[in-house]
């Protein structure tokens, strides 16, 4: 009931960060049968509840599931822990003071593409929750469509990229190194199945700055 009066901006960047949760519990090299139960719900509750929460906030039905779903990627990470996302968003918030959803949403795509040749048949069960259609397709094709579908939610989300919020690409270009840093020495990254290097977190930083999914999107 409190969440009724959740401005858009706040339901989807909050949505999506209870998302990430979710599917880096999933994909995390920590995860085990408990956390993967509940990591595989709580992206069920919410891929199937973010948009109608979204579009119409006084929607219980889809407020209650998105919560359950908040909950239980929760318990999921808690246990499982973050992976990349997380690691390279807790910068982006403390130097260019991001809303942490919405830091985790603007790199959750550009992280997914990077690591998927090393969690493909983790991101295929993602893929085929977003999509019913998707239980015949190949992981490898079922794995890409959870990719595309996770970018086009933020998207329909009104997700911005960082330099739609309007961080100045001079400072950020100039803050990469310490953010790439602090983002390897969080841990996080250490959990992702695709273990970057300190210079892929330097490039994958350049890549989400101008990342294509939220090309038509506007801040409101």
């Amino acid at each position: 009931m409190l969440s009724r009066s959740s401005p858009k901006h706040v339901t989807a960047a909050t949505g999506v960060d209870a998302l990430s949760h979710a599917i880096e519990a999933y994909i995390s090299r920590l995860a085990h049968p408990l956390t993967d139960m509940m990591a595989l719900s709580a992206m069920k509750r919410i891929t199937e509840n973010i948009m109608t929460a979204f579009e119409n906030g006084e929607d219980i039905a889809a407020r209650e599931e998105m919560a359950l779903g908040a909950l239980q990627a929760g318990i999921a990470f808690s246990n499982a822990s973050v992976c990349l996302v997380h690691g390279m968003s807790r910068p982006i918030g403390a130097l260019f003071h991001v809303p942490h959803g919405y830091s985790n949403a603007m790199l959750l795509p550009a992280v997914l593409e990077f690591s998927k040749g090393a969690a493909i048949e983790r991101l295929a069960d993602l893929g085929r929750i977003f999509s019913a259609d998707a239980k015949n397709l190949t992981d490898e094709k079922a794995a890409d469509l959870a990719v595309s579908s996770v970018k086009a939610l933020c998207l329909k989300l009104r997700i911005p990229n960082l330099q739609e919020w309007g961080i100045d690409k001079v400072e950020f270009d100039d803050a990469i190194g310490k953010m790439a840093k602090d983002a390897v020495a969080s841990g996080s990254p250490a959990n992702n199945p695709r273990i970057p290097s300190l210079k892929e977190i330097e490039a994958l930083y350049g890549v989400c700055y101008s990342y294509a999914f939220a090309s038509e999107s506007k801040l409101k």
